[in-house]
């Protein structure tokens, strides 16, 4: 039960730093392009992963570079797309469709993991998913009625779309080799690959930003900080550490805390105000959140929520419960 709670709560932390992204990105676009607003985040963030990532490296040694080839895959087709495509989508769209088309992620996940993994929509997973669906529905009304659909945007909307196929990619494979890797080495080889993946662009098409940092405003600094410490350093360790506890499925639902944490981080930096839709559609998701922790727990364990753990082993090919 500890165990559980323990993953769950650090999902609900790298949810909360993930919903800054759009904000990040608007802060930093004005003097940052695309391939640099995801470039420089993630070297620093790599820097910072090295003294964590040490012993990791050191007790396994004897891999050889083939072993790592996994993660130049995840790299190219999981991480590119999710951070690039997302960047670019999100500057060239509009903040409400980016966080409307961002809500297919938790779908896009767990038919991915229906499909790689074998895992299976079970009853339960199918309410607390419809209770989240209906919450998300709730919090974006007002988006909702106004989308912007027009050709200003469709490149765009296309590009966010494509960005959140790649994080579903990179989710469910991930957690395929979680038995294999530690989550430090997963987050640290994806992220060499992808500063190998991005230098030539961001070189040949950007490299005018690296000669002008003197010049970055506090907007920039901040939206740049947010990005490396939250976004792509801590947020990453904990969803790793929750991915490890939790099926792929599990972990799909939880995304769509994005959506809930949004809400006030516009308040705090646009200003806007909370309507009761949307505070009644944060407490849905919250909900659901609770039911699939709790109720899944006690289903596996047969034992009550609140009552005392038996200390009987449970194993089956998904899950180990104690």
């Amino acid at each position: 039960m500890r165990r559980s709670i323990g993953s769950w709560s650090a999902l609900f932390a790298c949810n909360l730093m993930w919903s800054l992204q759009f904000t990040c990105i608007k802060l930093v676009q004005d003097q940052v392009g695309a391939f640099s607003t995801v470039f420089i985040p993630m070297l620093l963030a790599t820097l910072f992963l090295l003294p964590f990532v040490y012993k990791d490296i050191k007790a396994n040694k004897n891999r050889k570079l083939s072993d790592l080839k996994i993660f130049a895959l995840l790299a190219l087709v999981g991480q590119f797309p999710a951070q690039v495509l997302m960047t670019f989508g999100t500057q060239q769209s509009t903040a409400s469709n980016a966080s409307i088309i961002s809500l297919i992620l938790p779908v896009v996940s767990a038919l991915l993991a229906v499909l790689l993994l074998k895992e299976k929509m079970t009853p339960l997973r199918w309410v607390s998913f419809i209770i989240a669906v209906a919450g998300v529905t709730l919090c974006s009304m007002k988006d909702l009625l106004g989308m912007n659909l027009s050709m200003q945007y469709i490149i765009g909307n296309l590009l966010i779309f494509a960005g959140i196929l790649g994080s579903g990619f990179y989710n469910t494979v991930c957690k395929k080799i979680a038995n294999e890797y530690t989550e430090m080495e997963m987050l640290f080889y994806t992220y060499i690959f992808m500063v190998l993946l991005l230098f030539p662009f961001v070189w040949y098409y950007e490299r005018n930003v690296l000669y002008r940092f003197s010049s970055f405003t506090s907007n920039t600094w901040i939206g740049l900080t947010l990005l490396t410490v939250f976004h792509n350093f801590l947020s990453m360790i904990l969803f790793f550490t929750a991915l490890k506890k939790l099926e792929a499925i599990q972990v799909a639902l939880s995304n769509f805390l994005i959506t809930f944490f949004g809400l006030p981080i516009a308040v705090i930096f646009l200003h806007e105000r909370l309507s009761w839709l949307s505070i009644a559609g944060g407490l849905l998701v919250l909900f659901s959140t609770v039911l699939i922790t709790l109720w899944e727990y006690k289903q596996h364990t047969g034992v009550p929520v609140t009552g005392e753990i038996n200390k009987k082993l449970y194993v089956d090919n998904e899950n180990i419960f104690t």
